[in-house]
């Protein structure tokens, strides 16, 4: 049991949330059908489903990219759609999100300094004079050698450029990271790394993370709390650790059983 917070951590909050999506053809899509989630602060909410299952477009509501047909997203208990345009601006550093393909986030022809330090320059929050020490301070966080500073995204391999989207994406000290399917084009290997690198800075900075992922497995290792969604619907919230004993929908039944050898076998739920 990974425990989570009480009720008064609840940094970000879903009631109701709901999105239709209408069709040329008259016909509707429920990407989101009633989602109601509480991510409570310092903890992982995992999301979890295959494609089609709404989870970017939750994800877009939920950094206000997307609005929603109906129902609310609540940041500290505020309705992030009653947000100033300047609330918006400021809430735009405390929600960051790391992308499952950080190559297509960076600018090829920025270099590993230019990319880090772009969010804080943007803000106001660092001068220019300060830019390269604070790309190496970052690099360090990642576990990335200093001497990367010059270096250009195309020139390092897929996991590097995950750690340099992560670094960015920590830049700004968010209170929430989202991670959109972060680690799915990766290897195995380094998809176990990039998930002990963001388990470590959560510890380390009390960030608040939503990681969005298929892989069923690799979510119940490290989260908090599990959302499965299937077809727009939230079919089962299940705390961290527990998935294969407290599965109950057909649907997570079915994710559980595909698993191939976990801790050493197979996962069959009953």
């Amino acid at each position: 049991m990974k425990g989570l917070s009480n009720i008064n951590d609840v940094i970000l909050e879903t009631k109701n949330l709901t999105k239709i999506y209408e069709k040329s053809n008259d016909k509707k899509v429920v990407a989101c059908n009633n989602v109601n989630l509480k991510i409570h602060k310092g903890k992982t909410l995992g999301i979890v489903g295959e494609s089609g299952s709404g989870k970017t477009t939750l994800v877009n509501m939920l950094m206000d990219l997307e609005k929603p047909t109906s129902g609310e997203v609540l940041y500290h208990g505020r309705d992030i759609s009653k947000f100033t345009k300047q609330e918006v601006w400021e809430n735009r550093q405390n929600i960051q999100i790391v992308f499952q393909d950080p190559w297509s986030a960076f600018n090829p022809k920025m270099n590993v300094m230019q990319i880090l330090t772009e969010p804080l320059m943007n803000y106001g929050r660092l001068k220019r004079s300060e830019r390269k020490q604070k790309a190496i301070e970052l690099l360090k966080m990642v576990d990335l050698p200093e001497e990367f500073v010059t270096k250009y995204p195309q020139n390092m391999s897929g996991g590097q450029r995950q750690r340099l989207g992560i670094a960015r994406a920590i830049s700004l000290e968010p209170e929430i990271l989202i991670c959109d399917e972060a680690t799915s084009a990766l290897d195995v290997s380094i998809q176990k790394n990039i998930v002990e690198l963001l388990v470590k800075l959560q510890k380390e900075k009390n960030i608040t993370m939503i990681f969005i992922c298929h892989d069923i497995a690799l979510i119940e290792s490290f989260a908090h709390e599990i959302v499965v969604m299937y077809h727009g619907d939230v079919v089962e919230v299940i705390e961290g650790g527990q998935i294969s004993e407290k599965a109950k929908h057909p649907y997570t039944k079915s994710l559980l059983n595909a698993i191939f050898p976990v801790r050493g076998e197979m996962v069959e739920v009953k």
